[in-house]
């Protein structure tokens, strides 16, 4: 008896957390679900909105809920939406087909290549059928979010201290290679940073003073959102920060958005339509 309580508890507190991850809804937002299912994995693409269209964010780790936080702050007293995609409070896809077990990263499904070395990081990937899935997956996502509609993609990442950072795009480091340039404000942290891909946006961003990466065109094709809207032509923005730094992400997002719609004074005008 004493063993079932026990588990009763735990799992109760499993719920909780998964639930407490995601910020309480205010009243006057709106939400809506689309519901995607990946062989046993389901995945809910959480539409937020309030107020004005004004801008729409995207969130497509699961783990990452300081973005959404600073998101749903932005929205409550500017308007606007976040696509939060939730599939139990993890970083990657983990689903499985005829007996075999399939893991993948949700930010590599977005090109042929991304999604072929997204799984094969994780182990399995000799399965045609699983390829097309996440390919659709990856669409149907892509649809939800409607970069078409939106002219943009604005995304939100969030990572752990000292691992990923602004310093990683550096000479000699690990992602060097999919940098064209790189500004460095040396008083911000180096966790928290803004990615685009047009040159535009990064120069804005630099007189902004905030940490800032140019994509290259040449960057490896990894199948992430970023690659995908370098390939289409589609103004690409990431607010990344370290896990818990929810004032910080906020400040980037506020100095994100002014710097698009005023590099894009026509895509703030559609915001408002």
């Amino acid at each position: 008896m004493l063993k079932h309580m026990i588990l009763l508890l735990l799992l109760s507190s499993f719920l909780f957390e998964i639930k407490a991850q995601h910020p309480p809804v205010f009243e006057g937002m709106l939400t809506d679900t689309n519901a995607i299912k990946l062989n046993d994995l389901n995945i809910n693409l959480v539409k937020y909105s309030y107020g004005k269209p004004k801008v729409s964010f995207l969130a497509i780790h699961d783990d990452e809920d300081t973005g959404v936080k600073a998101a749903f702050e932005y929205i409550q007293f500017n308007g606007g939406s976040i696509v939060d995609s939730q599939y139990g409070s993890v970083r990657n896809f983990k689903f499985s087909k005829d007996g075999f077990n399939f893991q993948t990263d949700p930010n590599s499904i977005y090109t042929q290549e991304g999604i072929i070395m997204g799984l094969a990081k994780y182990g399995n990937v000799d399965n045609d059928e699983v390829l097309m899935q996440l390919e659709r997956t990856g669409n149907q996502i892509l649809n939800y979010y409607n970069p078409k509609k939106l002219g943009y993609i604005f995304t939100l990442h969030n990572n752990a201290d000292g691992g990923f950072g602004i310093s990683s795009y550096l000479e000699g480091y690990e992602l060097r290679s999919a940098a064209d340039s790189v500004y460095i404000n040396f008083e911000m942290d180096n966790d928290d940073l803004i990615l685009v891909t047009d040159l535009k946006l990064f120069n804005h961003l630099k007189k902004a003073n905030v940490n800032v990466i140019l994509q290259s065109p040449e960057a490896p094709d990894d199948g992430s959102l970023s690659v995908y809207a370098m390939n289409k032509n589609i103004p690409y923005i990431n607010v990344e920060v370290q896990h818990g730094h929810q004032e910080e992400n906020l400040r980037l997002i506020e100095i994100a958005v002014k710097a698009l719609y005023e590099t894009y004074p026509a895509l703030k005008e559609k915001a408002s339509e």
